[in-house]
């Protein structure tokens, strides 16, 4: 992180308004920056945000140790913060993370949040990642019956061939002025474009880094 990235996150959460428990500690929601992916809860007290906001990487406060501790500093798996926040009542902070190695929890789980009833489900990300992972899944796990998997079975011929109908159609969902269309047509175009991404072996996260490089 630059000094200017650390400069501005450094102003965006102002420790004097933090409203910390009698323990001290305040907890902190780590999330995914590029696919909103829920990654960990830990705790933060004053010192620990403090060196979180000077290093741009994750500390936290170990109630069982009674220590600090900086993410992945055995297992590599760091975090570089992205953005933070905290909640209407100052009570709560949102880290916003690039997860290096895409492994947050202690477990080798991508998230700590990956349990349903018992059995290991991987936590939502925003529509078009769930979209994706599913996506790909029909890619991996082919089913005759399956609009996505027939596509794949057609390759970049059948592919491409409806992604630029779907261009085109978005085009005139556009001209008609017609919102409704052209929410229903973008989304068609969304979808046809991940097939071809999942088929070409590109990762959507690949995407949000462009999208995030050209933001800045």
């Amino acid at each position: 992180m630059s000094t200017n990235d650390l400069s501005s996150l450094s102003r965006s959460i102002p420790i004097e308004k933090i409203r910390y428990d009698d323990r001290g500690l305040v907890p902190a929601i780590v999330q995914d920056y590029l696919d909103g992916t829920v990654l960990m809860m830990a705790w933060m007290n004053r010192e620990s945000l403090q060196k979180t906001l000077e290093t741009g990487q994750t500390w936290f406060w170990s109630r069982s140790r009674a220590q600090l501790w900086p993410k992945g500093a055995t297992s590599g798996h760091i975090q570089n913060v992205k953005g933070l926040r905290y909640d209407c009542d100052s009570d709560a902070l949102l880290v916003t993370v690039e997860q290096i190695g895409d492994i947050a929890c202690h477990t080798g789980e991508r998230s700590c949040f990956h349990q349903v009833d018992g059995e290991i489900s991987a936590p939502p990300g925003d529509m078009l990642s769930q979209l994706f992972d599913v996506i790909c899944d029909r890619r991996d796990n082919p089913n005759e019956t399956s609009y996505t998997c027939k596509l794949f079975e057609g390759g970049d011929n059948k592919i491409l061939k409806k992604i630029g109908e779907e261009s085109a159609e978005v085009v005139m969902a556009c001209k008609d002025d017609d919102k409704d269309g052209i929410a229903g047509e973008v989304a068609d175009l969304f979808y046809h474009a991940l097939v071809a991404l999942a088929h070409h072996q590109v990762d959507l996260r690949a995407v949000y880094r462009k999208l995030g490089d050209r933001r800045k």
